[in-house]
């Protein structure tokens, strides 16, 4: 049974799926823009993280995400009502997985809640190792 939003319309397998309502944003500072006050914060930390470890990639939204882009995706991140979801693919999880313990992880994506300071040194380095090594989301 499929779950629909009753803000927009669409239709998702569980119920409450967390989504972004509306025609689908263009930039990333859009995308910020349309998020809550309390986690606009967060966003631009993460944003201003990865502009620093990713110099040479482009910024654009991809899955409906922020994405850092150079010849193809290498990471995204996205806000949640209660996490950032990071989004740097499966072999960056598995290889960054001792540094990620105190976070729930799954095959490709991160959460970092956010009742805790942002890992902000990690994420730079999750970043530059899925640039370096291809390994990309």
């Amino acid at each position: 049974m499929m779950w629909q939003c009753p803000k927009c319309g669409r239709e998702f397998q569980k119920d409450n799926q967390d989504h972004f309502c509306g025609e689908p944003v263009k930039t990333i500072d859009d995308y910020i823009a349309a998020q809550p006050e309390e986690v606009k914060l967060y966003l631009n930390q993460v944003r201003d993280t990865l502009r620093t470890a990713l110099p040479d990639a482009q910024e654009r939204i991809s899955w409906r995400m922020p994405t850092y882009w150079n010849k193809r995706n290498i990471i995204h991140f996205a806000a949640f009502k209660k996490h950032i979801g990071l989004y740097p693919g499966d072999k960056a999880v598995e290889h960054f997985r001792e540094s990620l313990t105190e976070y729930k992880t799954s095959k490709g994506a991160v959460q970092f809640p956010y009742s805790k300071p942002l890992p902000l040194s990690l994420i730079a380095e999750i970043a530059k190792w899925c640039c370096q090594t291809g390994n990309h989301h």
